[in-house]
């Protein structure tokens, strides 16, 4: 079976957590016989076509991207139409508007899925304009996946646009293989170079947006006895170096880009990972998994989104209520002064992994959901 995603952006150019969701469906699909690939835009499409351990990666040019929604010319409706006849299944994943316009095409009639990672939040009045297109492609799904409970029971578009025939909750999940092979035992030691070795420190990983809720975290750092590391880089750098110097601070640490390597090295040897995401835009947390992996406890904000679906309250970390810098504090507070509540946390946060969250168990439901729509 040959399956086809379709998302805006894609590795090599900059990740986040929803590109880390699509390689870990297609990396964990290849052996129960599913061949991907993956359809995107880059501003730097060259060479068009990428050879990765996941499948291809098929680049036409990004032409526009407002408001974080990229736009392809005339080349990337013809490069679709090449891939879609392709296809046995088109993995759609939302939200992308510029897809929507893909599935106009008539190579989009094809049997086709959609995992609904995120309402539309920030752009409300986009939103509206982008509505009835919005509701023709959730119809012309044969199956539309939310990644969690939660965000199958909160979400308005999924309650009033989706049918409960429709609608099918597969968990995100993470090949516990990846971290391993990544790790470069001669790389230099990240901790030491941040100046971490003797000391606990709360681990916040990703990409600096808006959503995030990093303001809150460094307002939360004032009443924080140890230090706070900031993994990622995005468009909030500036914006979170201004209010560390406004406030005088000395315990956030600014760590930028890290590699593979580097990241595990941060989570193999943090007290705990906060993602203290304050907006709906969160909508699972794909960082979470990686510190369950590496058996860390996490502190994330009650926002009713996938997070709280990892994240267990008093059972695998805390859960906070968002924007609330005293009650995040008081979290971080609590594990870094109490080791033994925190590795115990940590493992229970590992055995939730290993119970829901690996690639085998999400890869499995994606064939079993792939070969139910081809099967109609």
């Amino acid at each position: 079976m040959k399956v086809l995603h379709v998302y805006r952006t894609y590795y090599p150019d900059p990740p986040g957590g929803l590109q880390q969701a699509i390689q870990q469906i297609c990396a964990g699909c290849q052996p129960l016989g599913i061949e991907s690939a993956v359809f995107t835009l880059s501003p730097s499409p060259l060479p068009a076509s990428l050879s990765r351990a996941e499948g291809m990666v098929h680049r036409s040019r990004s032409y526009w991207a407002p408001a974080s929604c990229d736009l392809g010319g005339p080349e990337a409706f013809r490069h679709f139409d090449q891939l879609a006849r392709w296809a046995d299944v088109l993995h759609f994943h939302f939200p992308w508007p510029f897809a929507d316009l893909l599935n106009l095409m008539p190579a989009a009639r094809k049997p086709k899925v959609m995992t609904y990672h995120s309402d539309i939040v920030k752009q409300r009045v986009l939103g509206r304009l982008y509505y009835p297109l919005m509701r023709h492609t959730l119809g012309s799904m044969d199956a539309v996946v939310a990644t969690s409970p939660a965000y199958a029971q909160t979400s308005p578009v999924l309650r009033q646009l989706v049918s409960a025939e429709q609608l099918k909750v597969i968990p995100l999940g993470m090949n516990d293989a990846l971290p391993l092979a990544a790790v470069d035992s001669g790389a230099e030691s990240i901790v030491a170079r941040l100046g971490l070795t003797d000391q606990p420190f709360i681990l916040s990983l990703g990409v600096l947006r808006y959503y995030k809720g990093l303001h809150v975290l460094v307002e939360a750092a004032r009443h924080t006895r140890g230090t706070i590391v900031l993994a990622g880089s995005g468009p909030e750098d500036q914006n979170l170096r201004q209010q560390v110097a406004r406030l005088g601070l000395d315990n956030v640490v600014f760590a930028g880009q890290v590699s593979e390597a580097e990241k595990h090295e941060l989570l193999s040897r943090c007290t705990a990972l906060a993602l203290p995401s304050h907006l709906r835009s969160e909508a699972y947390g794909m960082v979470l998994l990686e510190a369950a992996m590496h058996s860390k406890p996490q502190i994330s904000c009650d926002i009713g989104t996938g997070t709280s679906f990892i994240n267990q309250h008093l059972e695998t970390g805390f859960v906070v209520p968002p924007e609330d810098p005293e009650s995040l504090a008081a979290a971080m507070n609590r594990l870094i002064a109490d080791d033994i509540e925190a590795q115990a946390m940590g493992h229970r946060a590992r055995q939730r992994y290993e119970q829901h969250f690996t690639g085998a168990i999400m890869a499995r439901s994606y064939a079993a959901l792939y070969q139910s729509v081809t099967s109609h």
